[in-house]
């Protein structure tokens, strides 16, 4: 039941975002703007909060299991993206990390509380995919739209990520056991309650005032992301986890986690950079419908 609640908020906040966009409260450059604010402002503060309120260790094996599923599914996409299709580079990245990146700092915390009973297992997945891959693909990104180049503009660019900068300020938060001063904490606080409104609610404008899905022509491209996201992840998770001694809640937490939807913030960049964005729409609408039935299935034959 909780699982269930979880998505059909997710859903029902995405409707909302739907509903302003089509009664013209919301319009593109709108809904952009509210990306924008999720992105340089929400997203850091509700990194900042979640991390460093968890603890960090004793996860190697869990850390190894999510680095591989994720790390599969993502090489996978990429060699089949540039092999079929011959797509730009900033549109297979995209679609790469729409088949690999998971909704974890979101929607896995509520599942990792809920159903697994213990919100440590998503840890993992959530730095590795904060403080490894988003920043690799930021870069990458950003050199390939053009914003700088050399090793020092890749430097300065990773220095100065709003996501970055307040993923490391929650590790060591999170390492060291320090708390912000209460003038500090109660704005992060604040700003972060409004991070997955606003990614949702730009997400659901966008479907409204973009072809719905299935019109955009990437209908091949979104159905490898998300069988790969939600058919190949979990299993790799499973092999590798099992492979090296992972059972009981810590094993359903790492396959669960692998079996959710890709994370919202992938159109978020992909709406930054203007690339890729109808496929990482239409493959997060996909695969946050269809991870239900999924992660139901997982959480019945590991829990």
């Amino acid at each position: 039941m909780d699982l269930l609640i979880g998505f059909t908020t997710i859903l029902v906040v995405i409707g909302c975002g739907m509903g302003l966009a089509h009664a013209g409260v919301l319009d593109a450059r709108s809904q952009r703007t509210l990306g924008e604010i999720a992105f340089f402002v929400a997203s850091p503060a509700l990194m900042i909060v979640v991390i460093s309120e968890v603890e960090i260790g004793g996860a190697v094996a869990n850390l190894a299991a999510s680095a591989a599923s994720l790390a599969t599914c993502f090489l996978l996409y990429a060699a089949w993206a540039r092999l079929r299709h011959g797509l730009d580079a900033g549109a297979v990245l995209i679609g790469a990390l729409a088949s690999s990146y998971v909704n974890a700092g979101n929607l896995g915390i509520a599942v990792a509380a809920f159903v697994v009973g213990d919100t440590t297992v998503v840890v993992p997945t959530l730095l590795v995919q904060m403080l490894i891959v988003q920043p690799a693909a930021l870069i990458v990104l950003d050199r390939l739209t053009g914003r700088g180049d050399g090793v020092g503009a890749a430097l300065r660019r990773l220095v100065t990520n709003p996501l970055t900068v307040a993923s490391a300020i929650g590790v060591l938060l999170a390492v060291t056991g320090w708390e912000l001063p209460r003038v500090l904490a109660s704005p992060i606080e604040l700003l972060a309650g409004l991070a997955i409104p606003a990614m949702l609610l730009s997400y659901g404008a966008a479907l409204r005032l973009s072809p719905w899905p299935g019109r955009a022509g990437h209908n091949g491209e979104v159905l490898v992301a998300a069988v790969l996201k939600l058919g190949v992840m979990p299993v790799v998770a499973w092999l590798v986890g099992t492979a090296l001694g992972l059972d009981g809640r810590v094993l359903l937490g790492v396959v669960i986690t692998a079996a959710l939807p890709t994370a919202q913030n992938i159109f978020l960049h992909a709406t930054r950079y203007r690339t890729g964005e109808d496929m990482a729409r239409e493959t997060i609408l996909v695969t946050t419908l269809a991870s239900l039935p999924v992660a139901l299935l997982v959480a019945v034959l590991l829990g």
